[in-house]
């Protein structure tokens, strides 16, 4: 199949969620952020980009069953000492939605519509029928800090990813990664979208301009390969990959799925993703980011070098760390993985011995 209807809503719902955030993002307060139950911070956007794009899916594809599995919820939302906060993200969505010409005519939505919406990303996903599969902002934290963040959408059929669309409205226009994620504000905003089997685009976010096909970094000379991790503190995994690969250049640190759009168009040739023991990468965060970095012709596997798999639910099924690279590039890559995380496990199973021994002299 083709997807040519999904395709079209999926990229008109990203858009309009883009738009929706670009304002929020200009004026946001830090009073305006809040702290979820796993200390994570969620805005307006967050809330509004989840609604809109719900909504928005709903009226283009008027399905018979509407599957999204999304990652906010609206327990807080609809307790006492919120209305005022909803009452923002409703009027958000509601001028979001009048500024699409085709939506003027529509009726007006009410605290309990957009509260309704934002439920609707309830779902779990699984192996079976159609699951759209939505991060309404990824990378909140590059969001409150005005820099990188992406609106992802992607649909799963049974199982496995078959489009995905992901706008990256602070992500220069030109195909270079600098050597921060602070970009200059004039050329910026990308939408990048895919279809299995046809190939990976950008477009601009604003204008009538034609997609662009893009493709990985031919580059197979690792000195001068560019690799980019999260906006986090740095991984020492990361850096002893790097070292073994001969890497010279600093990591590029970004948030966000902008990440694997950077990969997928020849900016960077390779993208880490080895966390604290314990955490579970959810789908959202990376379903988007897994097909238009595959249709480029990249690779995006775990460290056992197998392809990650969406089918399990909300949360992805692989062993320890992502990879997202060139063909070219995967063999070096996973021999540099291998090594570096023996290494990590030695010095591991050499320091818990040596604090037990410790322990009784």
């Amino acid at each position: 199949m083709c997807y040519e209807k999904e395709l079209a809503a999926a990229k008109k719902a990203v858009s309009l969620a883009a738009r929706l955030s670009q304002g929020v993002q200009k004026t946001l307060l830090q009073s305006e952020v809040w702290t979820k139950s796993d200390r994570t911070p969620v805005t307006a956007a967050d809330f509004g980009s989840q609604a809109l794009v719900s909504i928005v899916l709903e009226r283009e594809l008027q399905p018979e069953t509407f599957s999204l599995v999304a990652e906010e919820e609206t327990g807080e939302l609809r307790k006492k000492g919120s209305e005022v906060f909803l009452e923002g993200i409703t009027k958000l969505v509601k001028d979001t939605l009048a500024s699409e010409e085709s939506y003027a005519d529509c009726p007006p939505l009410s605290t309990e519509d957009v509260l309704n919406a934002i439920d609707c990303g309830k779902s779990e996903g699984g192996c079976s029928g159609y699951h759209w599969v939505l991060d309404p902002i990824d990378g909140t934290r590059g969001f409150v800090r005005g820099e990188q963040y992406a609106v992802g959408l992607a649909l799963l059929v049974e199982g496995k990813v078959v489009l995905g669309v992901m706008a990256c409205p602070n992500l220069p226009l030109a195909s270079v990664v600098c050597e921060t994620d602070k970009s200059s504000k004039e050329n910026v905003g990308c939408l990048f979208f895919a279809t299995s089997g046809s190939g990976a685009y950008v477009q601009p976010l604003e204008g009538n301009s034609l997609p662009q096909k893009v493709g990985v970094s031919s580059n197979e000379n690792l000195e001068e390969a560019k690799f980019l991790e999260s906006y986090h503190k740095p991984i020492p995994l990361h850096s002893s990959i790097a070292k073994k690969l001969g890497i010279t250049a600093s990591p590029v640190r970004m948030d966000s799925q902008a990440k694997y759009a950077a990969v997928s168009r020849g900016d960077a040739e390779i993208y880490l993703r080895f966390t604290l023991s314990g955490h579970r990468e959810t789908i959202w965060d990376h379903a988007p980011g897994f097909i238009i970095t595959t249709e480029a012709g990249g690779v995006v596997c775990d460290a056992a070098g197998k392809s990650l798999d969406f089918s399990k639910g909300k949360y992805l099924a692989h062993k320890t760390g992502i990879i997202v690279t060139t063909k070219k590039l995967k063999p070096c890559v996973l021999k540099a993985v291998r090594e570096a995380m023996e290494e990590e496990k030695l010095i591991s199973e050499t320091h818990n011995r040596n604090c037990t021994l410790s322990v009784y002299v």
